[in-house]
């Protein structure tokens, strides 16, 4: 994997404002949308209007916990493959994360530039589509979603926890959780997954034939790798080998990062009334869209 001192030292300072933040301030609200403090600035957003992509730059778009780590580490592999280059991290690889001035810095960047973000298609620079980058879009299950976004902020030692998973789940339906609803996030992707250059692709699949998925990641973005090289990258990005280096690629944060990644693990911890109300949203929200479909939602949401 790439030299992610740079990776790090964002998520360690990150980190470290988190520690003098108490859960109820950790939010600020831009264009509606809550982001942590620790992380996004208005300035930076302001910035990020006027930021230039490039043909192709590699966008990895999806709502927080939804395998968007994994998903870097595939398309560094992936780049190194094709290239013989070992992918670099000059930023922290989010979009709209840092300070102000790293879309200047990013104009000195090599091509590809891997661009990964949290935010709805719609807040997205302009510059993205009048150059049609390639944007490939993750998604996982709701409910897998919102359990392991609460372990992230109850586990990790320095994020403010939630008091309790009822607390948490309650925050999350209402959508004011870092990043907004996973169900806007939904519904206004939901409306671009079959546009030329966007991608769609499903954690879950991934986990079942994690091969497959890569070689689909590889066709869109036009990489020239055998089958064999394939399944080398597959090897060595399954969940289990991603956890094993998750502290040298990712820091302290690392473990927690890659904690389960586990299908159906939101069993522990949702209630009869809880599964409800996410079925009721699920419905409100998605039932008979494109996404809908794509999410498997019986499958992997109705016990």
């Amino acid at each position: 994997m790439a030299n992610k001192s740079k990776f790090i030292d964002y998520i360690d300072g990150a980190l470290e404002k988190s520690k003098e933040t108490a859960l109820s301030h950790l939010f600020f609200t831009y264009q509606g949308i809550p982001y942590p403090i620790t992380m996004c600035t208005s300035e930076t957003f302001q910035a990020l209007d006027n930021f230039e992509a490039r043909s192709d730059d590699i966008v990895l778009a999806s709502y927080p916990k939804c395998g968007s780590n994994w998903i870097l580490h595939i398309i560094s592999e992936l780049i190194f493959a094709d290239s013989k280059k070992k992918y670099e991290y000059p930023e922290f690889p989010v979009l709209e994360c840092g300070d102000p001035e790293k879309y200047q810095r990013m104009k000195q960047f090599p091509s590809p530039r891997i661009l990964a973000t949290h935010l709805h298609y719609d807040k997205l620079p302009g510059s993205i589509f009048k150059n049609k980058a390639k944007i490939l879009v993750i998604f996982r299950n709701p409910k897998d979603t919102a359990v392991s976004f609460f372990h992230f902020h109850n586990d990790v030692p320095d994020i403010p926890s939630y008091g309790s998973w009822d607390e948490f789940f309650r925050h999350f339906m209402k959508g004011q959780v870092s990043w907004g609803s996973y169900f806007d996030f939904a519904i206004n992707w939901n409306k671009h997954l079959d546009d030329e250059n966007v991608k769609f692709i499903l954690y879950e699949d991934l986990k079942e034939n994690l091969a497959a998925g890569i070689k689909q990641i590889t066709e869109f973005f036009g990489f020239c790798l055998t089958g064999e090289q394939i399944q080398t990258i597959s090897a060595r990005s399954t969940f289990q080998a991603m956890r094993a280096k998750s502290q040298e690629t990712h820091g302290a944060v690392g473990p927690f990062l890659f904690r389960k990644g586990e299908v159906g693990d939101w069993k522990n911890l949702f209630s009869e009334t809880q599964n409800q109300e996410m079925d009721e949203k699920f419905k409100e929200c998605l039932a008979g869209t494109s996404l809908g479909g794509k999410l498997k939602y019986e499958s992997y949401c109705q016990a």
